[in-house]
């Protein structure tokens, strides 16, 4: 699935509800919110802090696709295309970081 395909996908989940998407500082604040459940799921498995007893166990990939959602809202909300924004992501990452690592 490409981002535009989850992207269209997510419009019109979210154009079922006459709400429609958020604004902008709601969506960064739920995009923080999963992030921190991200934060604490990693810190559970791999941190100090151990889950308290009969805590169930978390989803790494689940928590990932929480915050691809709210991305996907948010993008979709301010009319970014994520195919095209990660091309160019990638693309400056390329020239970016084409010499600060040893390649395999």
């Amino acid at each position: 699935m490409s981002f535009r395909d989850a992207q269209q996908a997510v419009d019109r989940w979210i154009g079922q509800y006459k709400e429609g998407y958020f604004p902008p500082l709601t969506s960064l604040a739920r995009l923080t919110e999963e992030v921190g459940e991200l934060a604490r799921e990693i810190n559970h498995r791999f941190g100090e802090k151990p889950k308290k007893a009969g805590e169930a166990e978390g989803s790494l990939a689940l928590e990932l696709a929480d915050i691809v959602f709210v991305v996907i809202c948010l993008a979709n909300s301010q009319g970014i295309d994520l195919d095209e924004a990660f091309a160019a992501m990638m693309q400056k990452v390329r020239t970016r970081d084409d010499r600060r690592w040893t390649k395999k």
